[in-house]
């Protein structure tokens, strides 16, 4: 199982981006899916969860501004980061915890990370 991030990148204080994390490879199901994001100096911290049903839980940091969503059909989860401040600038990870086959339980994988910068 593969998680590969996209959609980071450079962006000013109260802009917008999209990211997307597609997982490919031997998948029977994904339960959960997340965003983490790692600051310069600072410990990875959870953005935003959505469940394989669509419930959403965010970071206090980011409710309001960020939304999560996901595409079933497609392996593909997506977080639209709107007004943006130089504060969410990190790396972005994806995370899902993957059924790869039916004799395999529940495990977790990540992403390679995408970089959002923002500028003040």
């Amino acid at each position: 199982v593969q998680l590969q991030a996209s959609g980071g990148g450079l962006v000013q204080a109260g802009g917008s981006l999209r990211l997307s994390c597609a997982a490919s490879g031997s998948i029977l199901s994904i339960n959960n899916m997340a965003w983490y994001r790692q600051a310069p100096g600072k410990q990875r911290e959870l953005v935003a969860i959505i469940t394989n049903g669509g419930r959403q839980t965010y970071g206090d940091t980011v409710k309001g501004r960020f939304t999560i969503s996901r595409d079933n059909a497609k392996n593909t989860m997506y977080l639209q980061m709107n007004n943006l401040t130089p504060e969410d600038t990190a790396v972005y990870y994806c995370n899902a915890r993957v059924r790869p086959a039916p004799s395999m339980g529940l495990h977790g994988y990540w992403g390679q990370g995408t970089l959002v910068t923002v500028s003040s």
